[in-house]
């Protein structure tokens, strides 16, 4: 997570716990990388997800303050289970925090978001089920 100094101590730490949530959440790996592109913004943000030890199974929040830019891009393995939807929903909560001048705020909820969006929900095999329904009855 690149950051220099745009971040306090404090406000790292709400970060990383964001993405170790989201990534517990979800089985995925999350990244969110903030700063400036040196090309358009996309080909920027996958380049970087391309970087990334598991980029298929990896999400990445690539965030320009100063061009007022943000890119949500996913791995083949991430897109099964963050849609476009999802991301766009993430994108726009991102941005509200953003327009009010909370930064930090806008990163913690839009990857906490995204975790959630992926969340791995338990398996239950048929003789699980099967148990269940006879438990209840």
């Amino acid at each position: 997570m690149p950051a220099g100094d745009a971040f306090s101590p404090d406000q790292l730490h709400d970060l990383e716990r964001a993405v170790r949530n989201a990534e517990n959440a979800s089985g995925l790996h999350f990244s969110v990388y903030v700063g400036g592109a040196d090309s358009e913004t996309r080909p920027f943000a996958l380049e970087l997800l391309g970087q990334l030890d598991d980029p298929d199974r990896s999400v990445l929040v690539y965030v320009d303050p100063a061009g007022r830019r943000l890119e949500i891009v996913t791995g083949s393995q991430a897109k099964r289970v963050v849609t476009d939807v999802q991301a766009g929903l993430a994108a726009l909560t991102m941005q509200a925090s953003f327009a009010a001048g909370d930064l930090t705020g806008g990163l913690v909820t839009g990857v906490q978001q995204l975790g959630e969006h992926a969340r791995q929900l338990p398996m239950l095999h048929a003789d699980q089920i099967h148990q269940q329904g006879a438990q209840t009855k």
